[in-house]
């Protein structure tokens, strides 16, 4: 079974986004997860890989990106 087999039709449960090492800096958004069926763990997809000091952080998706992935 492939990555995209397992989230293939799902919903993600958090967005990833990355942070820059500054005040003020945005959150980008550059990936999502899916938790596993088993419910112990993760699998984590990243359309962009950040080559900055910062961190990645996940959340889970803001209720308008949400309804932005139904339509």
């Amino acid at each position: 079974m492939t990555d995209s087999d397992t989230t293939k039709g799902r919903k993600p449960d958090l967005t990833a986004y990355f942070v820059a090492d500054r005040d003020g800096a945005p959150w980008l958004p550059i990936g999502a997860a899916w938790s596993h069926q088993d419910g112990e763990g993760s699998s984590l997809k990243l359309d962009l890989i950040p080559n900055a000091p910062g961190r990645i952080v996940l959340r889970k998706p803001k209720a308008a990106e949400a309804e932005g992935d139904a339509e």
